[in-house]
């Protein structure tokens, strides 16, 4: 089975999510990127992604780029906020719940 095909069948596979409306293949990848990496898309869309950066090697360096930039934040970013702090923004968000 080649990168085009679906898991599940010899479908091929459209190697985009969405509509492009005008933009290359690469351009469109690039803009739903973040949307791929943070799990948002459909199945099918990402099923499409990965089709696309499996033939596409400056998406797929673009997309190892992004990813290694994410597990870098996630690393530095583990600190946890002080509990008054904590209990505060708990607090407001609570109120504006409320009000809304």
């Amino acid at each position: 089975m080649n990168a085009q095909e679906s898991s599940a069948g010899t479908e091929p596979v459209t190697p985009i999510p969405h509509e492009t409306a005008g933009q290359t293949e690469c351009e469109h990848a690039l803009e739903h990127l973040y949307e791929y990496l943070d799990s948002e898309m459909t199945p099918d869309d990402e099923r499409r992604m990965r089709a696309h950066v499996a033939h596409c090697s400056p998406c797929l360096a673009e997309l190892s780029v992004e990813e290694l930039v994410k597990q870098l934040v996630r690393r530095s970013c583990s600190e946890r906020a002080p509990e008054t702090l904590r209990a505060r923004i708990h607090q407001q968000l609570t109120g504006m719940a409320v009000r809304s």
